[in-house]
């Protein structure tokens, strides 16, 4: 029986294990064994091995396989009225007026069956995967009906089962406010508290809980009620926040020991201290601050001197970031909020990774950590985000499996 099932050499390994470096090793090599790390270090310094399987990287980049940490995956159609509309200027209440936007959005899957929202939602984690990633955050939210959010969280444990990819279910019933519930918002977080999320729990279909705090939004209040509830159950929390207005959303998830605020556009500095003390993760979304033209950025600076770790996120979904490529959103994230390519590389592991709370299994290359890793066409870390469009993910191995490959003829072998 072979020492281990799968040797990777010579490559640039960029481990990302250290705090303020990428932790490369230039010339390196993984052992791979029931699908994790035994081993990495430079090429050569490996004790002598029986693999049952050797690819050479041939100086190719190897990092973390990706963690998406904020995405609303599980829809059916894609938003061309929203793109039309976003394109040329408009803003939310075009979006509304012309059907689109998140009222668009949930009277569109409202008509979905399950097996239609679950083909569609299939293809694009499938190009998730075939981008570098290994990990994905899957909201709920599309639908803010009993039906539709239990589905919608169905599809997104079919897809972990079905892909080779970890899915974490999240349940974003506070998205918005449903019609039928028009005018009647404490109605509405009641009918989250009291009967969705206790079937979703009562079915196993849920890990995280979210919601959308603002003044046009769920106010503090109600979101307080929404996270009592998860905590009634053992569920961590996460928040979008602040993302129009300075609203202490960001501080409201910290109070709660929030995995991570989401957006933090207009987060002050008393609410970048309060997530600060509580180890808050801020997940910053450029794809939407682009398509919607907003001017205020993250306050980057302040997340730095305070020490509060920054995750980023394709955040893919039909209105506002319709995207399936993280090294797309490291390039934006480098020019539009000023981060380094060091920064938005951890943005989408170890950050990432902490943002969902599974600091101990992804995000860096190390022993004992799954074997989830992905290969780029480029032979220096900065190289992932440097191009518009970010580079090409040559291939993606989850658990030691190769699940995607499209190297070129010099990369050599799939084993």
């Amino acid at each position: 029986m072979a020492d281990v099932d799968l040797l990777l050499t010579h490559g640039c390994v960029a481990t990302m294990a250290a705090a303020d470096d990428f932790g490369c090793i230039a010339d390196g090599d993984i052992a791979i064994k029931d699908g994790r790390i035994v081993w990495v270090g430079p090429h050569g310094a490996l004790p002598a091995q029986d693999a049952a399987a050797v690819r050479d990287l041939r100086g190719r980049l190897v990092t973390p396989g990706l963690v998406d940490p904020h995405t609303h995956i599980v829809y059916g159609e894609e938003g061309l009225v929203d793109f039309e509309v976003l394109s040329q200027g408009g803003g939310r209440p075009e979006l509304e007026s012309r059907g689109g936007g998140v009222s668009g959005l949930v009277a569109q899957t409202r008509q979905l069956s399950e097996d239609a929202l679950y083909a569609a939602s299939r293809a694009r984690m499938s190009r998730l995967i075939s981008n570098g990633v290994t990990v994905v955050e899957s909201k709920s939210g599309s639908g803010l009906d009993f039906e539709t959010e239990m589905a919608a969280m169905r599809v997104s444990r079919a897809l972990g089962r079905d892909l080779p990819v970890t899915v974490v279910s999240t349940f974003l019933g506070a998205h918005g406010l449903p019609p039928e519930y028009r005018d009647r918002r404490d109605d509405f977080v009641d009918f989250l508290c009291q009967t969705v999320l206790p079937a979703a729990v009562r079915d196993g279909i849920v890990d995280q809980v979210d919601g959308f705090c603002d003044a046009v939004g769920f106010d503090h209040a109600q979101i307080g009620r929404l996270f009592d509830c998860a905590r009634s159950f053992d569920l961590p929390v996460k928040l979008h926040a602040d993302q129009y207005t300075d609203f202490g959303a960001a501080a409201l998830v910290a109070k709660y020991g929030g995995l991570s605020a989401d957006h933090c556009e207009y987060a002050s500095e008393s609410t970048v201290q309060a997530m600060a003390a509580a180890g808050t993760v801020a997940t910053l979304l450029p794809g939407a601050n682009w398509t919607l033209h907003e001017t205020q950025k993250p306050p980057v600076a302040s997340f730095r001197a305070h020490g509060v770790p920054m995750a980023l996120a394709t955040n893919c979904n039909p209105v506002s970031s319709p995207t399936t490529s993280p090294a797309a959103v490291m390039h934006m994230a480098c020019y539009m909020f000023g981060l380094t390519p060091l920064e938005a590389l951890r943005g989408f592991t170890v950050n990432s990774a902490r943002a969902l709370g599974m600091s101990d299994t992804a995000g860096v290359i190390a022993v004992d950590h799954s074997a989830d890793l992905a290969v780029w066409d480029t032979d220096d870390p900065r190289g992932i985000s440097y191009p518009i469009g970010g580079a090409p993910c040559l291939a993606v191995y989850k658990a030691g499996a190769l699940v995607h490959n499209v190297a070129p003829p010099d990369f050599g072998p799939a084993p």
